[in-house]
């Protein structure tokens, strides 16, 4: 067994990129928090989500890439701490690919069914992708 004083700690970004869930606060424009669970796959040096590409956090970030991030469960009650970041929403489609290939590698048969009833009801085309990267 390990001694404690010799164990290393966990980063945040790595603790980030092992959750199911993370909490992706974006901010209205008077300044109020909104938190939101979210799935979200590491990619490089930064987190990529995915949400309906009219979803309230999709135009909060229009107006900010203010953000915070904390790991949460599946209902949003925090798990971890909070840590600033910087989010924005991605157009370009090679960062589009790849964000969602990380998603589909994370979440496998979970993400493979949602992208078949998103494609099934037409929200697939209408998804945003979001970069995150901890400040």
């Amino acid at each position: 067994m390990t001694p404690p004083d010799t164990l290393t700690p966990m980063s945040a970004f790595e603790a980030f990129s092992a959750a199911t869930y993370i909490s992706l606060a974006t901010f209205r424009k008077s300044g109020a928090q909104v938190a939101t669970p979210v799935w979200a796959a590491p990619m490089g040096d930064c987190l990529y989500v995915f949400s309906a590409g009219e979803a309230g956090k999709v135009k909060r970030l229009r107006n900010s890439s203010q953000a915070q991030v904390a790991t949460c469960t599946v209902n949003g009650k925090l798990t971890g701490e909070w840590h600033a970041a910087v989010a924005e929403l991605i157009c370009d489609e090679t960062d589009v690919a790849g964000a969602h290939k990380a998603l589909r590698k994370k979440y496998g048969l979970s993400m493979a069914v949602a992208d078949f009833f998103a494609r099934l009801t037409g929200r697939f085309a209408k998804r945003a992708y979001i970069r995150i990267r901890l400040a």
